[in-house]
């Protein structure tokens, strides 16, 4: 699948939108390098839609996001009455295509300039995707977001209307990445997200893999199948890891010793803890603590 991968923060931003319908016969119009985003909901009917080599049915329920540099173009003319929503967008940051899925973990090696930025007030940028070409999760809600962001159009240049269609306009990313995932959603994913679940719920409490499984109703070498082919890594090792992140937090917002820190996040012992901390960031808790406060 085509993804539309954009560096945030800046989010990119609504510009205008509209309803349009096609006769039988009609197609849509051919245009190159519009300089915009160009979000297609196709609400009945068919858009037989081309962009450079690649063609797309957008049915019912379906949506399609033009690129701003390319060539697009209809390769037919629509056989039946064809009713659908429009929307221009457009982002100042950076955006590539890719066919990669985004990692859905964070057990990246410690490097100090990339923790600096996150624990001092430089801007962290991240990805976000949203597909290029998707069947819709929820339609009916798409259709909502659109109705609302088309009678605020009759509002456009009232500053309150703009920053509501802005925040719908988030809603109407949202929406098509939660369809995508939906798409791309297996039994071997849905297993893995149960188990990551519980751990991110229960990292204070002793866990077992046979705990883990007994809880999950999953054989525990089910279980790490499952985490190891979608989070790259087994179920222990996330959980060390969401124990790591959370001791992060106690050691940069509160006062509390390393010893209680490590009880809180679920160490036995004080030391165990700060062997596990200093081999996975690469410095102990107490160094860390001394690195990133402030004040």
């Amino acid at each position: 699948m085509s993804r539309l991968q954009f560096t945030v923060p800046p989010l990119p931003h609504y510009m205008l939108c509209g309803p349009m319908s096609h006769a039988p016969g009609r197609r849509h119009a051919s245009r190159r390098d519009t300089g915009v985003f160009d979000l297609l909901v196709v609400r009945e009917g068919c858009l037989y839609m081309g962009e450079e080599d690649r063609t797309f049915e957008v049915e019912p329920g379906c949506a399609l996001i033009l690129r701003p540099d390319t060539y697009h173009f209809g390769t037919q003319g629509c056989t039946e009455r064809t009713s659908y929503y429009w929307l221009h967008f457009q982002t100042t940051g950076s955006w590539t295509v890719t066919d990669d899925e985004l990692p859905r973990h964070g057990l990246e090696p410690y490097d100090e300039k990339r923790t600096q930025a996150m624990w001092s007030y430089s801007t962290h940028t991240f990805h976000i995707q949203v597909p290029q070409f998707v069947k819709l999760l929820h339609p009916n809600k798409m259709d909502e977001l659109f109705e609302q962001l088309i009678q605020l159009n009759q509002s456009f240049y009232s500053g309150n209307a703009k920053w509501s269609q802005q925040v719908l306009f988030q809603e109407v990313l949202w929406q098509l990445s939660a369809s995508m995932a939906k798409e791309e959603s297996t039994p071997a994913a849905a297993c893995a997200e149960l188990a990551a679940d519980y751990m991110r719920k229960h990292y204070r409490e002793p866990i077992t893999a046979q705990e883990l499984g007994e809880r999950l109703n999953f054989h525990p070498v089910y279980i790490a199948r499952c985490m190891q082919r979608i989070y790259g890594c087994a179920p222990m090792e996330y959980l060390l890891h969401q124990r790591i992140e959370q001791a992060k937090l106690l050691l940069l917002q509160s006062d509390l010793s390393i010893g209680r820190i490590a009880e809180e996040v679920g160490f036995n012992q004080a030391a165990y803890f700060t062997s596990c901390f200093t081999r996975k960031e690469g410095i102990s808790p107490r160094q860390f603590r001394q690195r990133f406060s402030y004040g």
